[in-house]
């Protein structure tokens, strides 16, 4: 397998020990003990390495699997830790639109008296004001519910 020559996995005796340890005792999850169990077959440290086909079909992963795994065992720079483990995500994929100041200046709009013509807000009705409001971000009716239900405030 060609990652094998690009990318060859070496362990220490200690790493070696404690994935040993990992994937038989214990509780953790699939991918993990998976990860794991590769490593632990692509380890050159104790000698010659199967071919990725054989080490494939033996442990039930793809190949692709196999060169994902040395790939970022080789870019964590050797940390077995960091390539078993899920990746963190730095940020989340869109920050929320929805702000402290925004709820306050929500709840104060729905708190307030509602427009004439209107015995009380709804839902909508607060999403066509909010929509108004230059100073706060266009929210979806949903969004707004969502927000009031959270600081226990009623539409009445």
């Amino acid at each position: 397998m060609g990652s094998q020559k690009k990318r060859p996995v070496r362990l220490t005796t200690r790493d070696r020990e404690e994935l040993v340890r990992l994937t038989r005792t214990g509780v953790h999850p699939a991918s993990m003990i998976m990860r794991a169990r590769v490593l632990l077959a692509l380890d050159t440290s104790v000698g010659e390495v199967d071919p990725g086909e054989v080490i494939a079909a033996r442990l039930g992963v793809s190949g692709e699997t196999l060169r994902l795994v040395a790939r970022r065992f080789a870019e964590t720079g050797g940390d077995f830790h960091a390539t078993i483990s899920r990746k963190k995500r730095d940020l989340p994929p869109v920050p929320s639109p929805v702000t402290g100041e925004v709820e306050a200046r929500l709840i104060a709009m729905a708190c307030s008296q509602p427009p004439s013509g209107y015995t009380r807000w709804s839902l909508r009705l607060l999403e066509k004001h909010v929509a108004l409001v230059e100073d706060i971000p266009d929210l979806d009716h949903s969004t707004i519910g969502r927000i009031l239900k959270k600081r226990n405030c009623a539409l009445t």
